[in-house]
């Protein structure tokens, strides 16, 4: 039996890892990255399904807290990238997410009307070359730790995952999609936001385009 739970438990893990992982690279991303020099980073659009022991949480409640949880996608991104940038491992600049948000704030953009405002407006008024923008759902706080802890019962049913989160980089003549990183989270995926973004880009880092080809 115990044989057994472990074959299920390879088999649905390989079936997962195949499932929750989707990169896509333009073939005209190296035409029109050319002249590319400083990228933004905006907060990111998030959707959080949250519940209290004993209640919903508030409308309000879950809006702040979904802002939040964009931002920390967006600082974590900034880190990761900043710290491939100082090992000299990316060719480009980013631009500071403190400037990034006092710009958006000021244009007055937030995270209910971004939508409304294509990929080549954004970089004109952020004076950028690309955007890196995108989307979270979660069902947990991942900007505070999560449990990772394995759970067979959860892992068989099938509900080990609780999020997804998808990575964008636009550029700013056309507005095409560049680059689109898709991943699921679950408790593999990392403790909290930072852990996350770090262990997924380093697995994408191979096929991020802006990475040095050594």
């Amino acid at each position: 039996m115990k044989k057994i739970v472990i074959l299920l438990m390879v088999f649905f893990g390989m079936q997962q890892s195949n499932a929750q992982k989707k990169i896509y690279v333009s073939d005209t991303f190296e035409e029109l990255s050319k002249d590319h020099k400083i990228i933004a980073i905006l907060p990111f659009q998030t959707t959080l399904n949250l519940k209290s022991e004993d209640n919903s949480y508030s409308k309000e409640q879950i809006d702040k807290l979904a802002q939040k949880e964009g931002i920390a996608v967006q600082q974590a991104l900034e880190s990761y990238f900043l710290s491939r940038k100082n090992k000299k491992k990316l060719k480009i600049e980013f631009q500071d997410i403190n400037t990034t948000n006092r710009i958006l704030k000021k244009e007055g953009i937030t995270s209910e009307n971004i939508d409304i405002y294509a990929p080549q407006a954004l970089c004109k008024i952020l004076k950028v070359d690309a955007i890196i923008n995108g989307s979270l759902t979660s069902r947990l706080l991942l900007s505070k730790e999560v449990d990772t802890s394995f759970d067979l019962i959860t892992f068989l049913k099938g509900k080990s995952d609780y999020g997804k989160i998808i990575i964008k980089l636009s550029d700013k003549n056309t507005g095409k999609l560049l680059w689109r990183y898709e991943k699921t989270i679950n408790r593999k995926s990392g403790k909290n936001t930072s852990a996350i973004i770090d262990k997924m880009m380093r697995k994408a880092s191979r096929k991020f385009p802006y990475e040095e080809k050594r």
